[in-house]
């Protein structure tokens, strides 16, 4: 993979995060899948209004203009919306994103929030001019981080996230809790080690195997050399990362 398919973050404690960038072709599959949607809903929406419309124009003329009007505004909404509203429910996931493992994230690797999915959706329209995604696909292609209007207005960036087996998807909550060391009580992690290892605990789904096994080691012996914990007694890297945000968070809601 070149420099060119993938979105390299270098944290504070000089470690880099790779996150694979999404091409024009996978976003493309991931748009027409989600017109798909869009346009079943528009087509459910106007048949039961179309009834609506003509039984309460029977009745009244100014009731079948009010039920045309709020079809409309429903069909607006189903358009312009649709991607904004999934964007912040989902973390980032349309359902045709999820359906092709993509996911749109901050340029610093953390997610998105409603703002910046309402940001990137309102330029939409932009990027459909003059037709057919015209412009954000020149935009696209001049990007090297492959990016539409709406991801530089909102800061943000689509990439591949690929299902590893056996690994419960980064955006759940695992099955079993995160255990300290035995070494109990872990000391604090500062503002910007926290900032690392979410960011890693973030994404370390999408992260090949033997890429996720390397980053959570090395985060770990970082941590665990200035703190003196001996290796024996964080057997998991991951769980000890997972600990030591926990009680640092859990810390920092006390205060």
């Amino acid at each position: 993979m070149s420099s060119f398919d993938k979105l390299t973050i270098e944290t504070p404690e000089q470690t880099a995060l790779e996150f694979p960038l999404a091409g024009i072709g996978s976003r493309f599959l991931a748009l027409a899948a989600d017109t798909l949607l869009q346009l079943a809903a528009a087509w459910i929406v106007i048949m039961i209004f179309a009834v609506s419309a003509i039984s309460l124009s029977l009745l009244s003329k100014v009731a079948g203009i009010w039920t045309f009007a709020i079809m409309i505004f429903i069909l607006f909404s189903v358009q312009f919306g649709y991607f904004a509203l999934f964007e912040a429910l989902w973390n980032g996931q349309t359902p045709g994103k999820r359906w092709t493992h993509l996911r749109v994230i901050k340029d610093s690797g953390r997610p998105i929030s409603a703002y910046d999915a309402i940001l990137r959706n309102l330029l939409r329209i932009v990027d459909a001019l003059p037709t057919m995604y015209a412009t954000g696909l020149i935009t696209m292609l001049i990007s090297k981080e492959n990016k539409r209007v709406g991801d530089y207005a909102a800061g943000t960036v689509v990439i591949h996230e690929k299902p590893l087996q056996g690994v419960s998807s980064i955006w759940q909550q695992s099955e079993t809790p995160a255990q300290p060391p035995a070494t109990g009580q872990l000391p604090q992690l500062t503002v910007e080690e926290l900032q690392l290892v979410e960011a890693f605990l973030d994404r370390r789904g999408s992260l090949e195997p033997h890429v996720r096994s390397a980053m959570a080691h090395q985060i770990a012996d970082r941590l665990a050399e200035r703190w003196a914990i001996p290796p024996e007694e964080r057997p998991d890297a991951e769980k000890f990362l997972e600990a030591a945000a926990e009680q640092r968070r859990q810390t920092a809601r006390f205060r």
